[in-house]
């Protein structure tokens, strides 16, 4: 399977509406690995990464994020593969 990475910057109210943590369960049950975090200007950055399908998949989940939030815009940009075997919410 060829893995390919993303790095995701998600705007609009993602922050106090547990947006890591719906992020890190949508992974988990795509089966991809990465990471999320809050950044200080309000906004959530992440590394997904995974099969070309699973990341696709991921990249669509994160313009709707979990029912509180309410996401305005998602940036994308490839990158290069890392060594990760999950994903996790880091700070």
């Amino acid at each position: 399977m060829v893995i390919i990475a993303k790095r995701c910057v998600i705007f609009g109210h993602v922050q106090g509406v547990s947006y890591r943590a719906s992020t890190c369960q949508k992974a988990r049950e795509i089966g991809i690995s990465g990471w999320v975090r809050n950044l200080s200007d309000g906004t959530v950055e992440c590394l997904v990464q995974g099969s070309k399908d699973q990341v696709t998949e991921m990249t669509h989940w994160l313009r709707q994020g979990p029912v509180p939030s309410n996401v305005t815009d998602v940036q994308c940009y490839d990158e290069e593969p890392a060594d990760l075997d999950s994903f996790r919410v880091t700070r």
